[in-house]
């Protein structure tokens, strides 16, 4: 059984969260509750819970103070953290960019398994904090201009400079990361989520399984077919109905 800990202020939706968990994720075993920032922080410290549920919009607080009170007492707590959140993109965008799982409200009970069955993976391998302090400081600077994402691999999280990714292979359901200076990183996510990501920080999809850094781009070869050289000396092919993307792009550069 994974232990939990409920963070929200509306006793009917933590009813409800607890309806989804026993019926969608047994292994879930809620062992405590709480309705505020400071209960929350209590109750953290008196069970130390493996997993906590919690939501953004707290009566005496958010979630984020929760979370700056975690990050102040490292080495204190090992509870992994799900947001509970509802619209709100700016902080879905700094969760995404920060490596934090979330569930959206009204929870859907298929992203809620998806939720656990990555809880089941990721548990007990003693991750630093770092992706934490990353969303603080990003939630801090209230800008959706990040400046360094997290990466979740098998091993641990890892903090990067959007600035230092040369460019992004698919791997079927994975993401392969060619970053400065280091070896390549897998990551368990499709191309498209970090296309949907990094698009706005000078990155291409310049095919069905290349997202290239435009600032890392090298030469663009127009003979067979069409290709770019990259600055990690890589050649990747362009898919044709990019190829007018791309020229119109190297125009402005």
């Amino acid at each position: 059984m994974i232990t939990a800990l409920l963070i929200d202020d509306d006793a009917n939706l933590r009813n409800g969260m607890k309806s989804l968990l026993e019926r969608y994720a047994p292994e879930i075993k809620i062992i405590g509750e709480a309705d505020s920032v400071k209960t929350g922080i209590e109750t953290m410290q008196l069970l130390n819970p493996e997993v906590v549920f919690l939501d953004i919009q707290l009566g005496d607080g958010t979630g984020f103070d929760v979370l700056e009170e975690i990050a102040n007492k490292k080495g204190k707590s090992t509870s992994h953290i799900v947001f509970i959140t509802a619209h709100e993109q700016y902080a879905v965008k700094a969760f995404r960019f920060s490596a934090l799982d979330f569930l959206l409200k009204p929870v859907d009970p298929e992203e809620l398994e998806k939720v656990v069955v990555k809880l089941k993976n990721v548990l007990h391998k003693n991750d630093s904090y770092a992706h934490i302090d990353l969303l603080l400081e990003n939630i801090r600077k209230k800008v959706d201009n990040f400046r360094r994402i997290a990466l979740s691999t098998s091993d641990g999280i890892h903090l990067f400079e959007i600035s230092d990714i040369i460019r992004c292979e698919s791997e079927d359901n994975y993401t392969k990361f060619y970053i400065k200076n280091n070896k390549p990183i897998l990551i368990s996510k499709t191309l498209k989520e970090y296309e949907d990501m990094l698009t706005e920080h000078g990155f291409e999809r310049i095919h069905q399984s290349h997202l290239i850094n435009l600032s890392y781009l090298k030469s663009y070869i127009k003979k067979d077919g069409g290709y770019v050289v990259m600055a990690d000396n890589s050649n990747l092919p362009i898919s044709q109905r990019k190829k007018e993307r791309l020229q119109e792009l190297l125009k402005t550069m």
